[in-house]
């Protein structure tokens, strides 16, 4: 361990994901209303719209970046999705899955059991898939 980093808080290792979207506060205001995600960082252009915002849920995090060009919706048909799909497990799926819906998530596939999980997923309006989830089976 280095000296230079006596008494700081050790880095935790973590991988979040980065999403492009055509709007970013449209974004946020979305994520916060289907998932209750909180802002852990913003960064504002000189109209105080985020360009990239840190949130998280339940203390996972991810990362929206106002990126029209590079967003799943600017080269993928909308319903399927892009190489990544975002998988959120939570304690309520049903509960969640209901509440992305009714903040304007599209349904992919409805909530269902399969393989141990109890599982759904949408699609959000900025084009990325999300499954959400909770292990069901005696793996849980």
């Amino acid at each position: 361990m280095s000296t230079e980093n006596a008494g700081a808080t050790p880095t935790r290792t973590s991988i979040a994901p980065w999403l492009s979207v055509r709007d970013g506060q449209a974004a946020v205001d979305f994520y916060r209303a289907a998932f209750g995600a909180a802002e852990a960082y913003r960064l504002d252009d000189e109209d105080g719209r985020p360009v990239v915002a840190r949130l998280e849920v339940d203390g996972a995090a991810f990362w929206v970046q106002d990126d029209p060009e590079n967003s799943p919706t600017a080269s993928i048909p909308h319903g399927s999705g892009g190489p990544v799909r975002m998988i959120l497990t939570v304690a309520d799926p049903d509960r969640l899955f209901g509440q992305a819906v009714a903040a304007g998530a599209t349904t992919i596939a409805e909530m269902h059991e399969d393989h141990g999980w109890r599982v759904g997923r949408v699609a959000d309006p900025f084009g990325h898939h999300w499954e959400i989830s909770r292990q069901t089976g005696s793996d849980a």
